[in-house]
Parts: structure tokens; sequence; C-alpha cells
């Protein structure tokens, strides 16, 4: 077997790639220096990070590792190669016998990564692209995502863009995140969810950036469009943006009344603006990312395989991040005068050089998600330009393992909140026999889809003055964990089900909404999952209730479509659930926005917390109500 010890590869911006020293080590600096080129320069350290969504305790599972290395498997003919992950396991499960990094995560552990990657660095600064917030744990989404918000105030966050997370619960409670302020949801909290339950807020200590996201009809951005950082007199620009399509992938009204500009002209725009004002470098942080390829691996029989990239790939020219990466043509088309780019969205982790539109090399970076990996830039200002020396510019992805002291501050954070989400989280809902997954059939339906899907339909809240809904759908991108019988973090026994457990499979306190809706709509749906914008991706596998059954085929013709075992017609009208963020036409389902009578029911989670307890214990079956293939 042949593992090599989790290393780090620096990219450097100079049309190639070299291979730097292990994860964690520092990158020697020196002030001052100049050279015939260039007047004094002086050196910059950014720390970078994106997509955290509320992590504060170390996140489990797969949540918490990244690939670190390969193994060649020459048991089986011919050779295959099995990813090693940072905690040691291979890819089909196996620990393998090496000194791997271990899990990943958690506030206490970047809090301490980012102190020590800040030593014999005077000039730092550190800036993340989105998604700090929203889709997080129970620990804090149960107060509003604050602790969240005090957690990185803690760490030394200088400056962040938005993401489309930080809308979840609108724009308006985005900006509190940002300025202060206590949400009235009474003293025991609405919805399971309490603000201001230790002390007021007083919201985030750096900027939230949102230069793209503006009130309709108008030029004025929701929150600041850039920031100005001065490190010892060196100015740096930042401008913050959302991918534009956001209002596709949230709630659509969370984003009423507002317009999402395109980010390359939004950047652009910019950059007179900063000019204006004496700023010559300028970092762009956007929540819009990369896929990367596949990278070349040289096994212990010296011969290359074509393999998943390690968390610390690095890649020259965009050349291995995946053609259709929507962060390339941005990259492509950002002014010359941007410096670097630091993005998210994707949880991919990244170090590339994607050359501006004058042909210079240009660093864009994404580290990964939940606090994992930090993305650390070490640079080189001239003091005479007043600009980066693009040439200078190194970046390299770290990992923040759980080897390290845990940061006291966040320690409490974690500590003061977790005594007083306790009673919640604690509480146990009900019980399965066996864990429910995410794993999917080859047309994309899961048993967890299933158990979610059925627990919508069975809601009261739902029916109101209407009749009772005959088939429920539910986004997969909304899953976000499976159930496991053997959890147990209260105490409680194996295969009791908390309502944090159950939190964490779909927390983002959607509403459910029911409707009626044409057979052809019902139809248009399903062609939607395969075709359109979801062309090409298996995500969109809308999950469905017990009684309605199709066949699909991967071009997106449906056959055999049945409602309680009775041929679905194009020309009835069927009452339908879902939650709000597909009720709004969200993932790119347009049909759902033909829908009539809509009526608001209950939380989505509130709807699965009170089915498990009329279904428990609970088997789950193997998925058929979906055949074909995605």
């Amino acid at each position: 077997m042949s593992f090599a010890s989790p290393r780090r590869l620096r990219t450097r911006l100079l049309g190639g790639v070299a291979v730097g020293a292990c994860a964690l080590a520092g990158v020697a600096a020196t002030s001052g220096t100049s050279d015939a080129a260039n007047g004094p320069t002086m050196d910059i350290q950014i720390l970078s990070f994106n997509d955290f969504h509320g992590n504060l305790e170390p996140p489990a599972g797969s949540s918490g590792r990244l690939v670190v290395d390969h193994y060649l498997d020459t048991t089986v003919t011919p050779n295959r190669v099995l990813d090693v992950t940072s905690d040691g396991q291979q890819a089909d499960g196996r620990p393998v016998t090496a000194n791997p990094a271990g899990s990943l995560g958690g506030a206490e552990y970047l809090a301490t990564h980012l102190k020590e990657a800040r030593q014999g660095h005077p000039n730092t600064l550190t800036v993340a692209a989105g998604d700090l917030i929203g889709a997080s744990p129970l620990l804090s989404a149960a107060f509003h995502d604050e602790p969240s918000i005090e957690a990185l105030n803690s760490l030394g966050l200088d400056v962040s863009a938005v993401g489309n997370h930080e809308f979840d619960e609108g724009y308006k409670e985005l900006q509190r995140m940002a300025d202060g302020g206590c949400v009235d949801d009474g003293r025991d909290g609405a919805n399971n969810q309490n603000s201001c339950a230790l002390h007021p807020f007083k919201g985030a200590d750096f900027p939230y950036l949102a230069a793209n996201v503006k009130y309709a009809g108008t030029n004025n951005s929701i929150l600041p469009a850039y920031t100005v950082k001065n490190v010892r007199g060196a100015k740096i620009g930042f401008i913050g943006m959302t991918l534009k399509d956001t209002p596709s992938i949230v709630t659509a009204a969370g984003v009423a009344g507002l317009e999402f500009t395109d980010e390359v002209a939004t950047a652009n725009a910019l950059v007179p603006v900063l000019r204006n004002q004496g700023v010559n470098a300028i970092v762009v942080l956007i929540h819009q990312g990369g896929v990367p390829g596949q990278e070349t691996w040289f096994g212990p029989d010296n011969k290359p395989y074509t393999v998943n990239p390690s968390y610390d790939a690095a890649c020259d020219n965009g050349s291995q991040l995946a053609p259709d990466s929507p962060i390339i043509p941005i990259a492509k088309g950002l002014d010359p005068a941007i410096d670097m780019v630091v993005s998210g969205h994707t949880h991919a982790p990244y170090v590339c050089d994607i050359k501006d539109p004058a042909g210079q090399a240009r660093l864009v970076t994404s580290a990964s998600s939940f606090g994992r990996l930090i993305t650390e830039t070490n640079l080189k200002y001239d003091r005479r330009t007043q600009d980066i020396v693009r040439a200078s510019v190194e970046g390299s992805n770290l990992l923040v393992t759980r080897n390290v002291a845990k940061d006291p501050a966040q320690t409490k954070i974690i500590a003061d909140y977790g005594k007083a989400i306790a009673p919640i989280a604690s509480k146990v809902i009900g019980h399965i026999n066996s864990d429910v997954t995410r794993t999917g059939n080859p047309a994309g339906e899961s048993a967890l889809g299933d158990f979610i899907a059925d627990a919508q339909l069975n809601d009261p809240s739902v029916v109101g003055g209407f009749a009772k809904p005959v088939i429920a759908f539910m986004n997969p991108g909304g899953i976000r964990a499976d159930l496991t019988a053997g959890a147990s973090k209260w105490g409680e026994p194996v295969g009791d089900v908390t309502f944090e457990e159950a939190f964490t499979v779909q927390p983002f306190n959607n509403y459910l909404v029911s409707m009626d809706l044409k057979g052809s709509d019902i139809l248009d749906l399903l062609k939607q999952q395969v075709t359109g914008a979801n062309a090409g991706t298996a995500k969109k596998t809308l999950q469905v209730s017990a009684g309605f059954t199709y066949t699909m085929t991967p071009s997106g013709v449906v056959a055999d479509a049945k409602v309680g075992g009775v041929a679905l017609d194009p020309n009835a009208t069927y009452r339908i659930v879902a939650n709000n963020f597909l009720s709004d036409g969200g993932d790119n389902f347009a049909a759902f926005k033909n829908g009539t009578n809509k009526y608001f029911g209950g939380l989505d989670i509130d709807g699965f917390a009170s089915y498990l307890p009329t279904v428990s214990p609970y088997t789950p079956a193997a998925p058929t109500r979906i055949s074909g293939s995605n």
C-alpha cells in the first residue's frame, strides 16, 4: 500500500505549479524588499474560507473529511485507485494503515488554525466568500444564526461577501445579521427559534458585502458593495458579491423587491470607483465557484492514474476545473485591475490560475466548506504603485485538523448556546430500526426522500379548506444529512431520533404549501428534472410520496405516471404539496408557479417531527416509486 502524508500544494502565479512543504506549514515572509521592476514592497497575508454554514461544532461523517491522498488497490485487475480521506478511510470504508490528518473542521479548531497561520505575518487579513450562515446545524439555527455571527466576530473575520444562504430568512434578516438587533419571537421562541436568548445581538463586526444585490429599479445595494482595508498603509479594496442566479435557489419572498445583477459587470463597474479613491489593489469575494476535474496521480508503480482531486489540488489556467464551471467565465471577464478572486458556493477545494482578459495569471481559490480548510495567500504589495505584485501571489489550502488546542472563546460560545438549546435538541420524537439514507436508486429516488415526502403528504396543516393533497414533492438539495440509527449525542437509545437529528436532515425552516396543479404541469415538473437549466445533473430528482409512480428516461421522457394506481390525466387537477422554496419555482422548477389556490401550512421540520411518531418504529423500504435512470 502506498500512502503519502497530507501535503500542501502551493500555486505561484508564474504560469506553473510548485510543490511546497507539508500541510499547515508556514510560508516565510520578509518585509521592505524591492525589485528592479517594482518599488519597495511589503508582505501581506490573506486567509480565506467559505460556506461555513454555521458549523460551530465539528461536522460529523463525510462533512468532516476531505480527500488527502490515493491508494492503489493491486488486488483487482486492472489496478484501481481509491481515495484516502483525512480520517483514514478508503472510498469503500476500509481503514488504511497510515497517519491521516483525522476529521476536520469545527469553529474551535478553525479559530486556532487561523491564529497559528497569522503567526509571523504582521500584515494579515481574514476574508470569506459567503454562505457563512443558513442551512446551519440546530445549535446556530435555533437562535437565528446569531451564535455563528458571534463566532465569526471572535475568530477575527475582516470582511465577507454574502451568499445565497444568507437570504434563507429574507434580506431584512440578513441586514439584521449585519447591523444587530433582536427578533421579537417571544420569550421561548417561535418555530423553535429564539433571538437574543443570552444577550442582545450586536451584529457582525465585519462588513457583509453585496455589490450585486440592489433594490429593484435603483443602483443602491442592500449592503455595502465594497470596503477598503488599510494594512499599515497598504490599501486593499474588497468587492463582495453573490451569484446572480440567487433568486432561483432561495425563497422568492425573501428576495422580493430586489435585483441581482451580473457579477462581471458589477465588479468591473466598481474598479474605477476604487481607483478614484487611490485603491489599486483589488480582491473580489464571490459566492460562485467551480468543480475540480480529475487530477493525475502517480502510484507506487510510477504509472499515472486519473483520480479524484485532493483537497490541495492546484490547476493551471482553469484547465483542471470542469469546463462548465461558472467561475471560469466570471474570472476570465473580470477587469485586469482585479488581482485575485476568492470564490465559494460549490463546496469544492481548489487553488487555480485563470488568466484575466489581459492574459495575466490571476489566483482563484476556494476552501471547500464547513470550516474544513483555510486558503492561505501570500503576496507582495508595491508601495510605489500601491498595487499587488501579481507574480508574487502564492496560494495554498491548509487542513483545519483537530489535533490542536481548542480556542477557548469558541468553546464558550458553543457551551453557552449548547445549554440553551438542550431541551429542544434532545427531545426524542420517534424511532427508526435502521439507517434512512439519501443514497439514491438509479433514478435518483432515496429512502430518506420517500420518508420526508410521506411526512409532507400527511401533514394536516396543509389542508385548510381544501382537499387533502395526493402527491408531495421534496427537493433533494433540501435533504442535508442521513438519519442514522446509531447516533446518540444526547445518550438516547440506538434508533431513537431526536429533534436535533431531524432538524439536521432538513434545516431550512421552509413552510409547506399545498396547491392545485394540472396533470400537464406535473408532467412538466418531471421533465424539468433533467432538461433546461437542470440538464445533465442528477441532484434535481424530486422525491415523491407514496402512491405516485412513474418512469423517466435520461432525455426527459416520462412514461406510466400514476396517482394511486390510476394513470395521471394531463387535463385533470391534482392537489399537491411542496415546500415554499419549490412552490416559488426554486431549483428551476418553473411549473410550480402555475399552481393555484396555494395554501401555507406549517414548517417542514414540524411536519416531519409530527409524522415520525405515527410510523415509529420505522423501517425504510427500498425506493421503488421512480424507475428508469437519471
